[in-house]
């Protein structure tokens, strides 16, 4: 017999205490109180047998390409979730859906394209979420993150991205750590507004160093301080030849406008001083006859 609380002991009180409760861990997987970790097996498919209580699954290391909403809304008590360095791919959608308690979630290095606001819009108590080293991810919706307001740490480095819309992260009140580096960010007019945030932000960038522009090539390799003084010269300081045009036709508009008030006026001149010419020639015409 193992002595009284010695840590064979407690382990066997645990697993029998499973076993008494029909409590099943999956295959190939190791099992501790509330927690199910697959790391490594070769899994193809997501397992099957997850105790209902578990709290923390890591699934990293698989061929897994597809996670199950129904099964996973069986773990109604999940907060933790691991999914780093498996294929999955496009078909996230309300995948979450069942997981609200969800606070970290990892689906690093995955083959991910395009995070939607139905993406992880359930999932109102996130804390941490990674999805760096998606090298397919290329798109990010504006408002993808906008019930997500409880997201401190964000980490999109190391994917195709070359655009984010400043709304997209400026709007998370609890945001203290946003991941950017080695994306293909396109350094143009439109992404001004997002490098300025950058800069006056309270938001700490791990790596800064390598966040950096991409494309134009005039701005390759060049980091986000010195790329926000260019654009701030050939976007607020050069007129495009779009603009010389409009700025044209507001001033032919504005010259029209003003012989139009021009002419107006003199019409009105010439009638008010007619009618005053006509009323003194009555008015004359009038002592002459009473004379």
């Amino acid at each position: 017999m193992f002595p009284s609380g010695s840590p064979r002991s407690l382990s066997l009180v645990f697993l029998l205490g499973m076993a008494s409760q029909g409590i099943s861990c999956p295959s190939r997987c190791s099992c501790q109180y509330l927690e199910v970790n697959c790391t490594g097996q070769q899994l193809q498919e997501f397992p099957v047998d997850i105790p209902l209580d578990t709290r923390q699954l890591i699934l990293a290391a698989n061929n897994v390409s597809y996670l199950p909403p129904v099964e996973l809304s069986f773990l109604a008590d999940l907060v933790y979730l691991d999914c780093r360095k498996n294929l999955l791919g496009d078909d996230l959608d309300f995948t979450f859906i069942g997981v609200a308690r969800l606070v970290y979630l990892d689906l690093s290095f995955n083959n991910l394209s395009q995070v939607t606001f139905s993406t992880f819009s359930h999932l109102l108590s996130l804390v941490v979420l990674k999805i760096s080293d998606n090298p397919n991810l290329v798109a990010i919706e504006k408002d993808a993150f906008a019930n997500n307001t409880w997201l401190r740490h964000l980490d999109v480095s190391r994917t195709g991205l070359t655009f984010l819309d400043t709304s997209t992260v400026r709007d998370l009140p609890n945001l203290r750590l946003l991941g950017l580096s080695d994306n293909l960010w396109h350094c143009n007019c439109s992404f001004l507004d997002f490098i300025t945030w950058m800069m006056e932000s309270d938001v700490h960038f791990p790596d800064a160093d390598n966040i950096t522009c991409s494309t134009p090539a005039g701005l390759h390799a060049l980091r986000m301080p010195a790329a926000e003084a260019q654009l701030h010269f050939s976007c607020l300081t050069q007129l495009h030849k779009q603009d010389y045009v409009f700025l044209g036709l507001v001033g032919f508009c504005i010259f029209l406008a003003g012989t139009m008030a021009a002419w107006l006026a003199g019409v009105c001149a010439v009638i008010y001083e007619a009618h005053t010419s006509k009323g003194e020639e009555e008015e004359e015409e009038e002592e002459e006859e009473d004379t």
